[in-house]
Formats: C-alpha cells, sequence, structure tokens
C-alpha cells in the first residue's frame, strides 16, 4: 500500500517550495480522476528532488501546480515564501515569471535566435535591457558549458544535449528560487542525459534553487538528494 510522504517531507521552514496536503481532481465522465491525493512536499534552496513514476501516476499534475499554472482544489502552494491561494492570476503570472524556472521535456528553443539570443529574448519580453543583460546571458551559457562559438549558434548547428543547456539557462536567467523540470532527458541517450541530470545537480547548488525533477528514468536518480516516487496521485519515499 502507498503511502503519503512522512513528516519529515512536510513544509517546513525555510523551504522555497512547500506543497501542504495538496488534492488535485479532473473530470472524467461521471466520476473525478484524482491526479494529486493530499500531497505534501517541501524543497529547500539548493536541493534537488526527484520524483519518478510510471505514466499517469501525476508527475505532470505536480509540477503544473508547484508551477502554478494548475490551481489545486484542496491544500496549499507555497513559492518563496508566497502563498499562491491568495493570489490573483495577473499575480500568479508574475510569480512565474519572476520566482520559477521551468525546463521543458523539449527545449523548444526559437530556430532563427542563437544560443545567446534566447535568453536575451526572456528579457526583452520581460521590459528589461538587453545591452546590460548580454553580460548575464553569456556568464549562465558559459556555466551549463557553452563555450563563446557555440552560444553564436542557432538550435539547428547545437546537438540535442546542447540544446538541452541553453534550455536551462534560459530557466535560470530571470534568477528563480524554484526551478522544475520535465523529463529534461528523454530525446537523449543515456551518456547524454547523465550529462544533463549532472548539470542540473550542479547549477541546483550553484544557484540555490529548489528543484523538482520529474523523469521515468531510475538509472539518472543517484544525482538527486532525494528520490520520491508518484503512484496513483500519491507521493511516496523510494
Amino acid at each position: 500500500m502507498t503511502r503519503n510522504v512522512p513528516s519529515s517531507q512536510e513544509p517546513r521552514s525555510g523551504a522555497a517550495l512547500t506543497l501542504e496536503d495538496v488534492t488535485l481532481t479532473y473530470p472524467d465522465g461521471d466520476r473525478p480522476l484524482t491526479a494529486l491525493d493530499a500531497v505534501s512536499l517541501a524543497v529547500a534552496p539548493g536541493e534537488l528532488v526527484a520524483v519518478a513514476g510510471p505514466s499517469g501516476s501525476g508527475k505532470s499534475s505536480l509540477l503544473a501546480v508547484a508551477a502554478t499554472l494548475l490551481r489545486p482544489g484542496a491544500g496549499r502552494v507555497t513559492v518563496a515564501g508566497r502563498d499562491t491561494a491568495r493570489m490573483t492570476d495577473r499575480e500568479r503570472t508574475a510569480l512565474r515569471r519572476e520566482r520559477i524556472g521551468i525546463v521543458f521535456q523539449q527545449a523548444n528553443l526559437l530556430p532563427s535566435l542563437t544560443a545567446e539570443e534566447q535568453l536575451l529574448a526572456v528579457t526583452h519580453l520581460r521590459g528589461g535591457r538587453v545591452r546590460e543583460a548580454r553580460g548575464r546571458a553569456g556568464e549562465l551559457l558559459e556555466s551549463v558549458g557553452l563555450d563563446a562559438a557555440k552560444r553564436r549558434r542557432r538550435p539547428h548547428r547545437l546537438s540535442g544535449g546542447e540544446r538541452q543547456r541553453v534550455n536551462i539557462a534560459r530557466a535560470l536567467f530571470g534568477g528563480p528560487a524554484v526551478l522544475l523540470v520535465d523529463e529534461p532527458t528523454s530525446a537523449l541517450d543515456h551518456e547524454r542525459g547523465e550529462r544533463v541530470v549532472e548539470l542540473l545537480a550542479d547549477v541546483t547548488r550553484r544557484h540555490r534553487t529548489a528543484t523538482v525533477l520529474v523523469t521515468h528514468d531510475r538509472a539518472l536518480l543517484g544525482r538527486a538528494d532525494r528520490v520520491l516516487v508518484m503512484r496513483d496521485g500519491r507521493l511516496a519515499e523510494a
């Protein structure tokens, strides 16, 4: 029998991300489908938590709620000390933009932009000064292993692993408190996948993000500080 994560994993002071007894349901014919069942989780700054589990177990719903993209039917989500239940839609959008970084399964890079320009586009969308952000973009791309030549390349001239590194740098560009990572190695071979997860562990500690990594590949879980498992919408220790 799957049990909820015990009290040692429940929200505690100092956590950058907390979920408290979060429940999420979807309409499904005559009966609602419970995607998240009283889930509690706390992730501290500089901590990498991996969440494994089969398809349909609730992993994607967990990330969507943590990212404030979905409102839970019950429970509370707190990001960087802010209770998201009390926010308007506009406030939640601003919180995502300023305090949450998301690394998607596919890099989804703009084909016409270089690696560096992918990050600078974020500054442009936020109304910031692109010239002042250029140095920060270069530093971040260097920190994820892209040299000056590769920073000037467009996505079609980068490998799958390099594109995912740009994806990670872009998510970190705003200095998020929380980093949410959705199956970042699904399009990579095992060796490149290992390097990406090693990079995520490194940037989590260097940038002091509270990182939640969802993955189906249990062979990549060794770099995580904690490993949890989703089963039928409930979160349990591995």
